[in-house]
């Protein structure tokens, strides 16, 4: 190190660590030992006192101490796994984003202060030793014959966050990408095979990106490494990538296509990092959204360019844009750029609003810029900046200057200030021409904007018309309020849409007439599938924040009734399903499964139940979601066929393909008794795939009679889930009926302080509360969950809390605006004879 002024201390990151002698080497000259440690635990710091100054000039400081291989999946921690003949056993991993490298080693553990990394481990020589760099040397242990004594090479010059060490039993597969990387996947001994999937979804994307980036991958090597006990999905470690085992291993037989998806998308995300955030990393916290609303975005480039046939940027919308919509409309929201001090407050900022927002927004930006210049912009960025930190304002810069435009002015409206606009446009024919008024103000989930100065955004708006539904007419970047806008050459009779491709961030409302004019376009197929998908999501969170009926929008889902596309189905599953625990909390809730059902048995009808030949990936994922909302509305004919086939594959008389497992287990789940859940769990302990415990986990959840929800959540506590996954079988339970929804918040109110010690700090504390209390929609359950966290305080989820309990009394609201209109609307189309 070097000393810059001349100081008696040394302050640095430190926690749950003792330091037991610490010393300070100035170059050719004596060395002078510290003779006070005080820590300052709250901030997670030390200071080292010394009893004389130390001049400046570089010096080597030595520390020796002792630290805890610890069971919070942060720092250096210890993860269990059985071996194939049954015996547990301990890996030693790490996990050191966001601050928590100071618990493995005290160290400067902040990500703008960076330093190259040489690594010892000393390890039983029967275990694999891996960190960031290749092995460079291996050496008996002078003191124990049994261990080794393994050195790494030096890396490259990088943030502490980013380093990793893995000490376990593993098998693994490996290549060489084209460029001549080697890449390694790890994972649990006997299951080598598992790993060949994302193997050749790494190969491929190296390349993908050193020809995006124009950069070549700055490491020797590559490994990726199922972890068992993971909190996150992912770490981007440099050169030692680290998943969950769910997010990495596929079994061709045992895998369903959603997770070969997964896969290939967290592959794709944490490979991208190699560059954008490892090569350059964030300056401080304030910037992680750069980090993560780039990976999730370029995530589905990659996967886009190794399999065309999943069509992800249509899922895109739906996964990442909606629920960044959802979260944004919300009064506790917060800007992509939050200013951050405290490590606990780092942890909040890993949301919807960092990855998802951050990649939608992203998204418009390319599609703002165009390929060939954002390309040209973001090598600019990754050649000024490696090796170094950069902050936002440095890749507008970068962008800026490859394109001409003015990205800074345009995307300081979208990451300074939080929310995003709802355009309001209507429309009027002049001779042959058509002339849309455009109105912007910030959409609200409450409802229209009530306040002084409404926020303004600089919006890239694209209009196509039914002349071709896949052409932009027109680009126009609405920098006021209110605009107008002549289209050339539309006749009287063809439709007007904004927003192609569902790209700009912002909801849109149209005048009663334009909307009139593109339904057709919804039954005929005319308007693509993204478009189409963009109009319902739209409506729905419009009737959700009491700006039309509801009603409305359930007239315009029956105009589904021929809709082919998986993802656009995925999302309408979805509104459909927060629409059901909506009214779960009324007495006609049969009613809407009813309309459920409707919905969805032309399409349950076409597909059928088994694959048929020519079929790809996207009808494999159509099938099990639709059978399995059928099945869990309780169509008669789905159940009986679930039924029969549960029956058959529990008697091992035909399994059940991966891709129908979720579905049937929900549906005989849902509609069974103590005997099926028994089966169930007796399925669960024989799996030997996590994906398959998992799978299990998630529905169990559904079943319905009071002792047997008891029975789920004290599941989810015992040793049979791991740590991690607990948080979704709680989830599962507030999730899958009213009485759950009480009994899940009444468990983790009797279980809090022993989930707390678990996940503190983590994310997995702000998931748990958000999946067991986000469905309430009685006014006083706001307050109830207000109160028991201001007594049970958990600071990393404290944003989490108040955008749930904004949404239970959204929820409310909703629910006395509209229960009774919804109810009517139910009842009078059961009176109605069906129409073909």
């Amino acid at each position: 190190m070097v000393v810059r002024q001349a100081t008696n201390q040394i302050v640095m990151n430190c926690a749950d660590i003792d330091i037991i002698t610490a010393s300070y080497v100035p170059e050719g000259d004596e060395e002078i030992h510290a003779t006070g440690f005080n820590y300052q635990n709250e901030d997670e710091k030390v200071t080292l006192s010394f009893p004389s100054t130390l001049q400046p000039g570089t010096g080597t400081l030595k520390i020796d101490f002792v630290g805890e291989l610890n069971d919070k999946m942060k720092g250096f921690y210890r993860s269990k796994y059985t071996t194939p003949s049954g015996e547990v056993r301990y890996a030693a991993v790490t996990q050191f984003e966001a601050t928590d490298a100071r618990r493995a080693f005290p160290c400067w553990d902040e990500p703008a202060i960076k330093a190259t990394f040489d690594i010892s481990l000393v390890v039983p020589k029967d275990r694999v030793a891996l960190s960031n760099m290749n092995v460079v040397d291996r050496k008996p242990y002078p003191d124990d014959e049994n261990v080794v004594e393994v050195k790494f090479a030096r890396t490259p010059v990088m943030s502490t966050y980013l380093v990793a060490f893995v000490v376990g039993e593993y098998d693994f597969v490996e290549t060489r990408s084209k460029d001549g990387v080697c890449v390694r996947v790890y994972t649990p001994v006997g299951k080598a095979e598992q790993g060949k999937f994302a193997l050749e979804v790494a190969a491929k994307t190296l390349p993908f990106y050193k020809d995006y980036f124009n950069v070549p991958y700055p490491l020797p090597k590559i490994d990726l490494i199922a972890i068992a006990d993971f909190a996150a999905g992912a770490m981007e470690n440099w050169g030692l990538v680290t998943y969950r085992e769910t997010a990495l291993l596929i079994d061709p037989k045992n895998s369903c296509s959603s997770s070969r998806q997964w896969v290939a998308l967290v592959v794709g995300h944490e490979l991208a990092h190699q560059w954008f955030g490892n090569l350059v990393t964030m300056e401080w916290w304030t910037h992680l959204w750069l980090n993560e609303g780039f990976a999730s975005w370029i995530e589905y480039l990659c996967v886009d360019h190794c399999f065309p046939e999943y069509d992800i940027w249509t899922q895109f919308v739906s996964a990442d844009y909606t629920r960044a919509q959802e979260l944004d409309a919300l009064d506790n929201s917060h800007p992509i750029e939050v200013s951050v001090g405290h490590p606990s407050e780092v942890d909040e900022i890993f949301d919807a609003i960092s990855y998802s927002k951050g990649a939608s927004v992203i998204r418009m930006l390319h599609d703002y810029i165009g390929d060939k210049d954002f390309k040209k912009g973001m090598n600019m960025y990754l050649t000024k900046f490696q090796q170094k930190n950069a902050a936002t304002e440095d890749l507008w810069e970068s962008l800026e200057s490859a394109s001409g435009k003015p990205i800074a002015a345009v995307m300081n409206t979208w990451t300074k200030q939080m929310g995003f606009p709802l355009i309001y446009v209507e429309a009027e024919q002049v001779e042959d021409d058509r002339l849309l008024k455009l109105s912007q103000r910030k959409f609200c989930a409450s409802g229209p904007y009530v306040g002084e100065d409404c926020p303004q955004w600089m919006v890239p708006i694209t209009v196509s018309t039914s002349e071709d539904p896949n052409y932009v007419k027109l680009k126009i970047l609405m920098d006021k309020p209110e605009m107008n806008v002549v289209l050339k050459n539309v006749k009287p009779d063809q439709w007007v849409k904004l927003n192609l491709g569902t790209v700009g961030f912002y909801r849109t409302q149209y005048s009663a007439a334009m909307l009139e004019s593109l339904l057709p376009g919804i039954r005929d197929l005319s308007l693509p599938p993204v478009d189409r998908l963009g109009l319902q999501n739209d409506l729905f969170s419009l009737a959700r924040a009491g700006i039309i009926s509801t009603v409305e929008v359930l007239k315009v889902m029956e105009a589904f009734v021929n809709e082919p596309n998986y993802t656009v189905w995925s999302d309408l599953s979805c509104n459909l399903g927060i629409l059901s625990t909506l009214l779960s909390h009324t007495d006609f809730y049969e009613e809407i499964q009813e309309f459920v059902k409707d919905v969805f048995s032309p399409i349950g009808e076409r597909l059928g139940w088994d694959p048929k030949p020519g079929e790809g990936h996207l009808d494999a994922l159509l099938r099990g979601l639709v059978l399995g909302k059928l099945g869990k509305a309780g169509h008669k004919t789905t159940l009986e066929e679930a039924r029969r086939r549960f029956k058959d594959h529990v008697e091992g008389k035909q399994v059940l393909s991966a891709d129908l497992r979720s579905p049937v287990y929900l549906t005989v789940l849902k509609h069974g008794d103590g005997t099926t859940l028994d089966v169930m769990l007796k399925l669960h302990k024989q799996a030997d795939m996590q994906e398959e415990k998992n799978r299990i986990e998630r529905v169990l959840g559904a079943t319905l009679s009071p002792e047997l929800i008891q029975k789920v959540l004290t599941f989810a506590l015992s040793e049979e889930v791991r740590p991690q996954d607990t948080v979704s079988v709680i989830g599962g339970v507030a999730g899958g009926s009213k009485h759950g929804r009480k009994a899940a918040w009444k468990f983790i109110k009797d279980n809090w302080e022993e989930l707390y010690n678990r996940y503190q700090g983590g994310f997995l504390i702000s998931r748990l509360i958000k999946l067991s209390v986000e469905g309430f929609a009685v006014d006083k359950m706001a307050g109830e969950v207000k109160a028991f966290f201001e007594s049970h305080p958990a600071p990393s989820a404290e944003r989490t809390i108040q955008q749930c309990c904004e949404n239970i009394l959204l929820n409310a609201a909703w629910l006395k605006r509209d229960a009774e209109s919804i109810h009517q609307y139910l009842l009078q189309r059961k009176a109605l004879p069906a129409t073909a």
